[in-house]
């Protein structure tokens, strides 16, 4: 016990001089920078969500048996933990089909869904998957039929499992379909009992283990709440292997993990919740088996579901274009700002580099309608007769 009440010690002292958001700067600035080209490629342009979030090119994975072998995914490997990890953006509408493809090609049996359909009023996710009304779906251009078998719906999350046939082959595999829905977009869960209630029951599975292919981890971008996942299944791994959290070094793994997938981790809320799961969890792992049915009793798993949990229908008013991997930028130019390269994926946390305008970084998230907001985008220098249209648009632009 006394290696868990140091790795707490460590955890108070950060909070109580609020040093998160330094550390998480810190660990943005650690970061490895890799090349990441063929993301860029025009014919792949349409395949990407966001495009400040690319896959590196050493760790992209490559669809087999196709034309183009690109798809915004990028495997992560930590090798001491026994751990791969797909970390991906949720699918747009036109790569539905390639990210089953994936899916069949990389053994996979598990998909981790973090985020809903809508939110916000945006469209984060394609429909990828069959409801209960629809049952199936087909997805012609990879030749993929997907099955809904059953689903369990709970108060924060609900358990699929899917049958994916290979209609070329007729060969079929079940894959488990883990969606949590409530977990808000640049945000926490509301608790880490209810998270951690949520990651022992994707491990109780048995998916993530080293017999099945990479487990597929999802939200809007890839990298936020898809990195918080991750990190701390990695660490609680690593301290079961270890029987010691003083050994684990929670930053250090964060950077081992963005070296194959850029921005993990979006915030410096995401970070500190994130080492209170760690701490929590670790409870857990070193004995204390009670934990587990408090949480359980904390997530409040068996209430019935907020109603806007379950992911809502496809906007019908907006345009398909907006959401197909072209979103409007005010870099028209093709040209990519350092600031924008960083940035998170979803346009609405524009933080700014180590220069004095950190305060304002998370200011701009918190005005999500524009109209209301007082803050204005810094505008990029191009061409003058075109700056105020520029920051009209930055306005504007959904976020």
């Amino acid at each position: 016990m006394l290696c868990h009440t140091k790795m707490e010690y460590e955890f108070e002292n950060t909070d109580s001089e609020g040093r998160w958001q330094n550390l998480y700067f810190e660990i943005r600035n650690q970061s490895h920078e890799c090349s990441y080209k063929v993301a860029k490629y025009p014919e792949n342009r349409n395949r990407n969500r966001y495009r400040d979030v690319s896959p590196f090119d050493h760790s992209r994975v490559k669809l087999g048996n196709t034309e183009n072998d690109y798809i915004n995914a990028s495997l992560v490997v930590m090798e001491e933990a026994e751990r791969s990890y797909i970390l991906t953006q949720g699918p747009l509408r036109n790569t539905c089909g390639h990210f089953w493809l994936m899916i069949w090609q990389q053994q996979t049996k598990a998909v981790i869904m973090l985020n809903r359909i809508i939110e916000k009023g945006s469209e984060k996710c394609a429909q990828y998957w069959p409801t209960q009304e629809e049952h199936e779906m087909t997805f012609k251009d990879t030749h993929f039929l997907v099955t809904l078998i059953s689903e369990e719906v709970k108060s924060y999350y609900t358990i699929r499992v899917l049958k994916l046939q290979n209609m070329n082959t007729e060969e079929s595999r079940e894959i488990y379909h883990f969606h949590y829905t409530t977990w808000p977009d640049f945000g926490v869960p509301e608790s880490p009992a209810s998270f951690l209630n949520f990651l022992f029951k994707v491990r109780e599975s048995g998916s993530l283990g080293v017999e099945h292919g990479p487990t597929v981890v999802h939200c809007s971008a890839g990298i936020g709440r898809s990195g918080t996942f991750s990190l701390v299944d990695t660490c609680l791994v690593l301290i079961e292997k270890r029987k010691d959290p003083s050994s684990v070094d929670i930053k250090k793994i964060l950077l081992d993990m963005r070296k194959y997938r850029m921005g993990l981790i979006q915030t410096p809320d995401q970070l500190r919740f994130s080492y209170m799961a760690v701490i929590e969890g670790a409870k857990y792992i070193m004995g204390d088996l009670s934990v587990q049915t408090q949480w359980r009793e904390l997530s409040k798993e068996d209430q019935d579901p907020m109603s806007d949990s379950p992911p809502p229908a496809q906007p019908s008013k907006r345009p398909t274009d907006r959401f197909n991997g072209s979103r409007v930028s005010h870099l028209e130019d093709g040209t990519e700002s350092e600031a924008e390269r960083r940035a998170d994926a979803d346009g609405s946390l524009k933080q700014q580099e180590m220069d004095g305008n950190v305060a304002n970084a998370r200011k701009r998230h918190r005005d999500e309608k524009g109209a209301n907001s007082t803050q204005k985008v810094q505008p990029i220098k191009t061409r003058p007769s075109d700056t105020e249209k520029k920051r009209k648009r930055a306005r504007t632009t959904d976020t």
